[in-house]
């Protein structure tokens, strides 16, 4: 089985159109939601970038309502979709992949996160995909043996073969 860890910016794709969006609306048509999972931060992190995003016109007042309700409903008062908690072992467990790898210190924490439950899930033979499009988070990920989907960048074809290889 596949698990899906998404970081914040992929996860609001399924709450705003963009680039990637039409890819995470198949994900989540395909896909459990309780094989998904993000950082709890990330959660209030989706609510910047949809905020954000009202705010400058990229969202209409009546799109960011039905974003939000739509995001209420199948992340943050979902008990399906997995939130991973952060504490201190968390973030002082990341500290090395800052300088490691030159990302910031959430991206640190996310790839902490997602490299734990990776390691979980090696025992029971699942595999972890991290849905990210931040490059520095990306190529940090990949060199630590962590498959990635960068929904800006792959195509339905590849995460429909991506899918196929979970069944």
């Amino acid at each position: 089985m596949i698990w899906f860890y998404f970081d914040a910016n992929a996860l609001a794709k399924r709450y705003s159109k963009e680039t990637g969006t039409v890819l995470l609306n198949e994900l989540f048509r395909c896909v459990a939601v309780a094989q998904m999972t993000c950082l709890t931060l990330s959660v209030l992190e989706v609510m910047s970038i949809l905020v954000r995003k009202k705010n400058d016109g990229r969202l209409s007042p009546i799109a960011f309502d039905q974003a939000m309700i739509n995001f209420r409903s199948e992340v943050i008062n979902n008990k399906e979709f997995a939130k991973a908690a952060i504490n201190d072992i968390l973030v002082m467990s990341a500290f090395g992949f800052i300088a490691k790898h030159s990302i910031n210190s959430t991206d640190a924490v996310i790839l902490r996160s997602v490299l734990n439950l990776k390691n979980e899930l090696d025992t029971t033979g699942d595999q972890l995909v991290l849905l990210s499009s931040d490059k520095r988070l990306v190529k940090a990920a990949r060199s630590e043996n962590i498959i990635v989907f960068d929904p800006e960048a792959e195509t339905l074809a590849s995460l429909q073969q991506l899918l196929a290889t979970s069944i």
